[in-house]
């Protein structure tokens, strides 16, 4: 599978929040979000293993009982089940791997 940069094509997550799919295989998906500032994603978990790199913003980030000031070039990875929430400083733009694959992240 192979993707060509295209500024369509994104849905809505939640409010202020936009996914795209970009590629996705039998083991693992890729995806980038954009997330308006101000919003905040909820405290949630789910079974995958989800390893992340902002491009560009500003986020806190938390991660169970941890909190990081997550900036351009920062990256993390989550592991399954680990409650995890976020509050978006600066409009942003993060890309993320799922492992295994979010069935409801296919296109």
């Amino acid at each position: 599978m192979f993707y060509k940069k295209d500024n369509s094509g994104y849905r809505v997550l939640i409010e202020g929040i936009r996914l795209k799919t970009l590629v996705h295989g039998q083991k693992t998906l890729l995806c980038e979000f954009r997330i308006e500032r101000g919003r905040l994603l909820p405290s949630h978990k789910h079974p995958h293993e989800q390893s992340g790199y902002l491009v560009s913003g500003h986020m806190k980030l938390m991660i169970g009982d941890e909190r990081f000031d997550v900036e351009p070039g920062d990256s993390w990875c989550i592991p399954g089940d680990v409650e995890h929430a976020a509050q978006v400083l600066e409009d942003s733009v993060a890309v993320e791997i799922f492992s295994p694959v979010r069935e409801d992240y296919l296109p």
